[in-house]
């Protein structure tokens, strides 16, 4: 099945809101070295909150972007990965976060301008 991503029946659209939300997209770039505990995911990410940072595992599990490790130890260890479906969205995302970091201050004056403007 091909996408449509204007078309608003189209499920692309559901995968581009996957991949667009700023938690999926810093995920995807806090387990790019490998697989993470949630407490290192949450610190590595800031400002987000356990729930919405559970939320946002849970449905990229469910989306096939990431796996969940559960290790019988005492206290239980949770990893997540990336699978390689997920892995294959690293070229990408960091494209864009580059494009980011390289025009922030751009942005920022020109929103800047905007409000004061």
């Amino acid at each position: 099945m091909d996408g449509d991503a204007f078309n608003p029946e189209c499920p692309t659209r559901l995968v581009l809101d996957r991949i667009g939300d700023k938690w999926s997209v810093l995920v995807v770039l806090g387990l790019r070295d490998g697989p993470r505990r949630f407490t290192e995911l949450r610190t590595m990410i800031g400002g987000v909150t356990p729930k919405v940072l559970t939320q946002t595992l849970r449905a990229m599990a469910a989306d096939g972007l990431l796996t969940r490790h559960v290790f019988a130890e005492v206290p239980p260890r949770v990893e997540y990965e990336l699978t390689p479906l997920g892995q294959s969205l690293q070229a990408p995302i960091r494209a864009v976060t580059d494009w980011a970091e390289e025009h922030v201050n751009e942005v920022m004056a020109a929103r800047e301008s905007a409000v004061g403007g």
